[in-house]
């Protein structure tokens, strides 16, 4: 087993991970090709500590790629909303990217 998902795994399950673990968790899975495991990860993030604003470009990715399209929406344009009110630029280019990336998917 991969012994970086393991400790992420122990830390966010005990209570002791902070929102980069429970983010980095959640990395580990998207790496694994644990895909749900992944959304379920980032999603208990959201509820947690909705102005993480890393999640929502990587949860969007993975929404993305597996054609998802409508939930890559509603995290891409959420992470915009913050990234905007965080004055976090570079952020909100790539959350765009991302959006304009899906939109081009069509539905």
């Amino acid at each position: 087993m991969n012994k970086r998902l393991e400790i992420l795994e122990k830390m966010v399950k005990s209570g002791t991970g902070d929102s980069f673990a429970q983010y980095a968790l959640a990395l580990e899975y998207r790496k694994e090709d644990r895909v749900e495991e992944a959304i379920d990860t980032f999603c208990a993030l959201r509820e947690r500590d909705p102005n993480y604003l890393p999640m929502y470009l990587m949860a969007g990715q993975i929404y993305v790629t597996s054609a998802r399209l409508a939930e890559a929406r509603d995290w891409l344009t959420a992470g915009i909303g913050l990234a905007k009110a965080q004055g976090d630029h570079k952020a909100l280019g790539e959350l765009e990217a991302e959006l304009s990336h899906a939109d081009s998917m069509g539905d």
